[in-house]
């Protein structure tokens, strides 16, 4: 599949936006349409727009919002990624092709405000390496495992890097399948390297909710494999920002499952009944902490109700092998 990529580039170009898309058509649309409107002058910014599952309908899509912004000077470039697929192939992907000096990432899930990238690039000074503006999310999309990308604080969603910067880093961590990681991976290094960061609240980007599919918080069990990379890359950043001990209450409703079904199958009613209501208190009390500050509809609380019996299990099996994947004492 072949890549739009105008023959014809401004020398001006100040800052390049790098979108990674897998397929979503409606929101890459959103996203593309609010890019356009833009209060920073087209000729001055370009859009590269990373396609991870590469089709014909996205390339199409690109084509169409290129042809509409021709007069203002945007230059809006295709490219399919063929290559090792995620987040982090895609942005590496995307920045290495950027022509400006300064790059902007955000996500197709999101809807920059008009004077995003102004705001952005206008708190650049010579100092200054890493600039990242304010994510404005509601609470029930702010699930993270990771809790990354809220607010005020760092998120890839809305960051802006110097070019020369993430070539000196070489890019992101294409290991990190999953975004919330390799983000943190990204935020983490740049800390140990005593990059200047500066906060742009003025900078900001949508992050409207997307509803998930009853059972979604099963399938992000697995992204906990990677927690094991993340902590052996920066044991004292994970625990200090992510997680300041090991979940014990996963641990502990584990154990207490196990020790149920083992004493039920030895014939010992009196242990099982014991561990079995400690098992259960574990799990209302997980079930509290996840129905807290979200609205309670019949089938959300049912969906929290059975996912909060399959969590702790799950979690603890993709825990350990993560530890055992990446050799490192992770718990």
């Amino acid at each position: 599949m072949s890549a739009i990529k105008p023959s014809k580039a401004a020398s001006t170009i100040a800052i390049s936006v790098v979108l990674p898309t897998c397929g979503r058509m409606d929101l890459l649309d959103r996203c593309l349409d609010a890019l356009s409107r833009q209060t920073l002058p087209g000729a001055l910014y370009e859009v590269i727009v990373v396609d991870d599952e590469p089709d014909h309908n996205t390339l199409h899509l690109v084509a169409g919002w290129r042809a509409r912004t021709l007069d203002r000077g945007l230059r809006l470039v295709y490219l399919p990624n063929s290559n090792q697929h995620g987040p982090a192939a895609a942005r590496n992907l995307g920045w290495r092709s950027a022509r400006a000096p300064i790059v902007a990432f955000t996500d197709e899930e999101t809807v920059p405000t008009p004077g995003w990238l102004a705001q952005g690039l206008a708190r650049f000074a010579d100092q200054v390496d890493v600039v990242y503006g304010r994510l404005d999310t509601s609470p029930a999309s702010r699930s993270s495992q990771l809790g990354q990308g809220a607010g005020d604080s760092f998120s890839v969603a809305n960051c802006f890097c110097r070019k020369t910067l993430l070539e000196h880093l070489k890019g992101f961590d294409e290991r990190f399948e999953q975004a919330p990681h390799c983000e943190a991976d990204l935020h983490f290094r740049l800390l140990a390297l005593d990059a200047r960061i500066v906060h742009a609240p003025e900078a900001r980007v949508a992050l409207p909710v997307q509803p998930l599919p009853w059972g979604a918080s099963l399938a992000r069990t697995r992204d906990v494999v990677f927690d094991a990379l993340l902590y052996k890359k920066h044991p004292r950043l994970y625990r200090e920002r992510i997680a300041a001990a090991p979940p014990w209450n996963e641990y502990l409703a584990v154990a207490a499952l196990l020790v149920a079904l083992g004493a039920l199958l030895a014939g010992s009613g009196g242990l099982a009944l014991f561990a079995a209501l400690g098992w259960l208190a574990l799990t209302a009390r997980l079930c509290r902490q996840r129905l807290r500050g979200v609205t309670h509809t019949a089938s959300h609380v049912a969906d929290v109700v059975v996912t909060s019996a399959l969590i702790p299990p799950l979690a603890v099996f993709w825990r350990l092998l993560g530890a055992i994947r990446y050799r490192v004492r992770f718990s």
